[in-house]
């Protein structure tokens, strides 16, 4: 069943009412460093205070992460005043305070079964190869190696090659430590459309943030977009605004940028 109808996000003295964030690389460490907990109960505080006192937009996560660590993040982040979190790049939108999950519509059976032969494919022939797959997906292949660097200088031509040869529906993108397999027509941009449509939000009164190319799949669709000082070089540009602070301390800065 689908989630109860919810009532248009009140349009009261804030300037913003959503801030699609990315989470690794913003709110979190892209690597293997620990969490900035300080940071995160500073932005929790921030959404505690949006819900209350309505001055100031809701942060909500925009991940290509599996739903079980954006359920861990939303946790930390407290409700969402009923926006659902944003899961495996568009796959998946998260309803935290309901604890339900919605696949997008457009994946088909077909689609599903060639996830699974990519998967199938990184187990059999990549892991020879030192690859393996991140846990927890299911609309999308995400290819990691203990070296990145390898990863993307030296196996991503033949990922590229295997998916164009076997006809693969999907676009094959990077990230700081990892290969993503996603689905052609799933996009954070389309599930941000989706919940603007479903939650009547006006594209000039959301946000995003993110950290790398990836993340213009939010740019195209809000009115606003900041970057941590962290993210890459070439999204940058474009951005209306970089943090002097990376990750989410940079989150921290840009929050109070737009809610002042």
């Amino acid at each position: 069943m689908p989630p109860a109808p919810h009532p248009r996000v009140a349009l009261d003295s804030r300037r913003f009412d959503v801030v699609f964030c990315d989470v690794d690389g913003c709110l979190m460490p892209e690597f293997t460093e620990p969490a900035d907990l300080s940071a995160l109960v500073a932005v929790a505080e921030h959404n505690a205070r949006a819900e209350r006192d309505r001055d100031r937009p809701i942060v909500v996560p925009c991940t290509g992460r599996p739903q079980p660590f954006c359920e861990a993040v939303c946790k930390m982040l407290g409700r969402l005043d009923g926006v659902p979190a944003i899961c495996e790049h568009g796959g998946w939108r998260y309803h935290f305070e309901q604890h339900r999950w919605i696949i997008e519509p457009n994946i088909t059976g077909a689609d599903r079964e060639a996830i699974r032969a990519a998967e199938r494919w990184v187990e059999q022939d990549l892991a020879t190869l030192g690859c393996f797959l991140e846990l927890g997906k299911h609309t999308g292949v995400t290819i990691i190696h203990p070296d990145p660097d390898h990863l993307h200088r030296d196996l991503l031509p033949m990922i590229r090659r295997t998916v164009d040869e076997r006809g693969w529906p999907f676009q094959v993108a990077t990230t700081w430590t990892c290969v993503n397999l996603t689905l052609a027509h799933v996009s954070k941009g389309l599930a941000i459309r989706r919940i603007m449509d479903e939650y009547g939000l006006d594209r000039s009164r959301c946000a995003g943030i993110g950290d790398t190319m990836g993340d213009l799949a939010i740019r195209r669709e809000v009115g606003w977009f900041g970057c941590p000082s962290n993210a890459l070089d070439e999204l940058k540009p474009h951005a209306d605004a970089v943090a002097d602070e990376p990750l989410a301390r940079g989150v921290l800065a840009l929050l109070t940028l737009i809610s002042s």
